[in-house]
This record gives structure tokens, C-alpha cells and sequence, in this order.
């Protein structure tokens, strides 16, 4: 048998460089966009999602919620068993994991197979082609999966049954949203001191503390630039996923449950689709708060 033919849908932040990778590997990529005027040279631009399901045999998702995998597949109509029958849709955003456990079900019931492939890495490392996947499904569609999906990776790991792919998805964001929340602090700590923040970035970069999201986010925060990698929004998004999760399985997450309330913050003072390293502003509005009360 040969190569799968392969779908795309979602040409967002994200998408768009891992589908570009895709097409640098050689795949012959169908892709389609919920929002118009968007195309990848070296892919085809379907019509519609229809057309992307109808001549693919793995379709990739990288949306932005449940609802949008929702609407493009039409679930819960008579199209959805169309579009999905005899096909892998796989998953590649980040919802609700109960969410995921439901439309796998459904994606079965009707004939299709279903694999979670969550990723870790933002903007940077997608256009890399090093993001980590987190695949769970069944073996054999996971195994196609990992194939058609190699060129975005740097690696792919199997996690096991839905929903393990997202629950890792969701302990890993535990520790990259507390390390870039701390590093924002620490730098505005830094700042408030009156230490050179450039002094202190190369501090950081020097020592044990350095690491990939360091050497990105520091210089993002010395520089004032909040082009987003990973949106401030999306990151609200996930740690209300992570607190959620944490609630119905009874784990205390208090690092989580405090960078919910700054992301939540960082966005209503006007972030929302700034890079998550924004964050920093909601911090710096504590502190100016804390001041005008101490006077």
C-alpha cells in the first residue's frame, strides 16, 4: 500500500508552519482554512472542508477548540459519517479531554479512527520542524500517523489510549506556563531593582536556568516584543483546561490556579493576542496597583 493521501485543515499561528513542513518533506498536502485568504505554496487550496475529506485518507486538525472540530466536521449531522468513515482525523489542538474521549466515539461509531496527536512547542519550534507530538489511539492509525506527522517532530511519543495524548499535553503545560510565568516575574522583579536587564538575561542564559523557552522568551521580554509564538488567550485557554481537569481529579494545582488569574488579567488590560510573555504586563499592573495603595 502506498503513502496516505493527506488533509490539512487550519492554517492558524501554529498550522500554517506545520503544514509548510509538511509540504518541504514532499507530502502532497490538501488544505483548507475556516477563515478565507489564506494558502500554502506547495499545497493545494481545497474549495472546502468537504473536499479535503472526501480525498484524503489522514485528515490533520489544528484548530482552535471543540467547537471549530465541531463545525468542520459537521458532527451530529448525516455529513458526519460521510466525511469520516474509512478515514484517521486526527486531533493536533487542545480541548477538554472528556471532549476528546466523546467525539472519538462518535469518529468509531461511524466507521473512522480517531487519534489525539497534541503538540509541545509554539511558534518557533513548529516552524522547526521540533515540536513533541503526543499521540494516543488505536496502535495501527497511531503508527500512520506517526509517519505522516514526522516532518513537524522532532519527536513523537506513544502515550497509549484517548485521552493520554491531551492529559500529557496537559501536565507538560503545567511546567511551560509556570517557567515562562516565573520568568516574567523574575524579570520584572529584576526590573523593579534597578538591575540592567540585559545583564540579566545574560545571567540567565549563562547558568542552570537557561533553556530553549529562556533563550526565547528572555530576549522577547528585553526587547518589549510580544509578536505572538503563543497567544496569551490560547494560554488562558489551556491553563482553564489544566484547573478543570485538576478539580475533577481532586490534584491541587496552585501554580496553576495563580497563572489562570494572571493570564486572565494580561488579557482584559488589552493582550489577548499578544505572545504569552505579555504576561508580564499583568504583573507590572499588580505592582502599580500595590503602589498607589501603599501611598
Amino acid at each position: 500500500m502506498g503513502a496516505p493521501s493527506v488533509g490539512f485543515i487550519g492554517l492558524g499561528v501554529m498550522g500554517t508552519p506545520m503544514a509548510r513542513n509538511l509540504v518541504k518533506a514532499g507530502t502532497s498536502l490538501l488544505v483548507w482554512n475556516r477563515t478565507a485568504g489564506k494558502d500554502l505554496p506547495g499545497a493545494e487550496l481545497a474549495p472546502d472542508a468537504a473536499t479535503v475529506f472526501k480525498r484524503s485518507d489522514v485528515i490533520i486538525l489544528m484548530l482552535a477548540n471543540g467547537s471549530a472540530i465541531d463545525e468542520v466536521l459537521t458532527r451530529g449531522t448525516p455529513q458526519f459519517a460521510e466525511k469520516v468513515a474509512g478515514r484517521i482525523i486526527v486531533h493536533m489542538g487542545t480541548t477538554e479531554t472528556a471532549y476528546s474521549q466523546g467525539l472519538e466515539d462518535d469518529i468509531r461509531a461511524v466507521g473512522g479512527r480517531y487519534v489525539e496527536a497534541p503538540v509541545s512547542g509554539s511558534r518557533v519550534p513548529a516552524e522547526n520542524g521540533e515540536l513533541v507530538a503526543m499521540l494516543a489511539g488505536d496502535p495501527d492509525a497511531v503508527d500512520v500517523v506517526r509517519q505522516v506527522i514526522a516532518p513537524m517532530c522532532r519527536d513523537t511519543v506513544v502515550c497509549g489510549a484517548v485521552p493520554n495524548g491531551l492529559r500529557m499535553k496537559l501536565s507538560v503545560n503545567v511546567f511551560l506556563i509556570a517557567t515562562v510565568t516565573g520568568l516574567a516575574e523574575s524579570f520584572q522583579f529584576a526590573k523593579r531593582l534597578g538591575l540592567d536587564l540585559g545583564t540579566f538575561v545574560d545571567v540567565l542564559a549563562g547558568g542552570q536556568m537557561s533553556s530553549p523557552i529562556m533563550r526565547v522568551k528572555g530576549p522577547k521580554l528585553l526587547a518589549e516584543d510580544y509578536s505572538v509564538q503563543a497567544a496569551i488567550d490560547d494560554v488562558w485557554m489551556n491553563t482553564r483546561l489544566i484547573t478543570d481537569a485538576a478539580k475533577a481529579a481532586g490534584i491541587p494545582a496552585p501554580l496553576m490556579d495563580v497563572c489562570e488569574a494572571l493570564f486572565s488579567e494580561t488579557s482584559a488590560l488589552g493582550y489577548a493576542g499578544a505572545d504569552m510573555a505579555a504576561v508580564i504586563k499583568a504583573i507590572e499592573a499588580r505592582s502599580v496597583v500595590g503602589v498607589v495603595e501603599q501611598a
